[in-house]
């Protein structure tokens, strides 16, 4: 040790030690021990939920876990979507793709998710590639058959009515048949949106995100705060998603409420 360095070392040395006036709780000679604090009443008696450990931990631990839960979900929802909507309107212009996209889709939709999950790790690894393609194939069957069946129950007099004004294919299908379908439409993204959610908390086996990661955390501790606060979340978000859905397709289809009152 050079002669320039040794004073500083025996400082810091001196400080960490106590052997400087004072020293640690114990007096000169021991170890400085940093004061943490006292733990809560609540943590302290190991309650079923403790509120104040909660609320401490929000911004650092809970909302993050919450956002990648809507973030994963979000992704997958509007992909698997976007390939149903696809899928269905293909197949109600050719009526037979219907066959071959429902048997891929449901035969997709039937597999464990951890079993998907594991097939797919070999390709994509411990990834979030993983746990999306796994939840658009999910989200796939249920989208694309109450797509398909919301387009088929379109009345024929409404199609009728559109070529006679002389609409195009197209635009009967933009103006008049998707329209009429949207209580389906959104039926299905209902049910499908619920299921993502609760899958993406099974993802935590694979990906170390959302709130499924903290629920499986807080399996191996007798400490329940956390494993209450990241379940609860998880059904919140759930209705949540739902209510607004509910709430869209009231906003989107004013005449089928007023069907309904009538």
């Amino acid at each position: 040790m050079s002669a320039a360095l040794a004073p500083a070392v025996a400082s810091l040395g001196s400080a960490a030690f106590g052997a400087s006036a004072g020293g640690g709780p114990g007096g000169p000679g021991h170890p400085v021990i940093p004061d943490f604090g006292e733990p809560s009443r609540c943590v302290a008696d190991d309650a079923t939920f403790c509120t104040d450990w909660f609320t401490a931990h929000w911004s650092n631990l809970f909302w993050p876990a919450l956002a990648q839960h809507i973030e994963l979900t979000l992704i997958a929802v509007v992909i698997g979507f976007a390939i149903a909507l696809a899928a269905a309107v293909l197949a109600h212009f050719q009526g037979w793709l219907a066959a071959p996209v429902s048997a891929v889709s449901s035969f997709l939709y039937t597999v464990p998710p951890l079993a998907l999950f594991q097939l797919l790790v070999p390709a994509t690894g411990f990834s979030v590639l993983t746990v999306e393609v796994a939840l658009v194939a999910y989200s796939l069957y249920l989208l694309f058959t109450t797509i398909l069946t919301g387009l088929r129950e379109v009345p024929q007099d409404a199609i009728r009515a559109g070529r006679g004004m002389g609409l195009t294919r197209r635009q009967i299908l933009f103006k008049v048949e998707i329209p009429l379908a949207l209580p389906a439409i959104i039926s299905g993204l209902r049910v499908a949106t619920v299921m993502t959610i609760g899958t993406v908390a099974i993802a935590a086996y694979v990906i170390d995100e959302g709130l499924g990661s903290l629920i499986l955390k807080a399996l191996q501790s007798p400490f329940n705060t956390q494993f209450i606060g990241a379940g609860a979340l998880a059904v919140a978000l759930a209705l949540a998603a739902d209510g607004l859905l509910v709430l869209a397709g009231r906003l989107l289809t004013p005449w089928s409420r007023r069907r309904r009152i009538a």
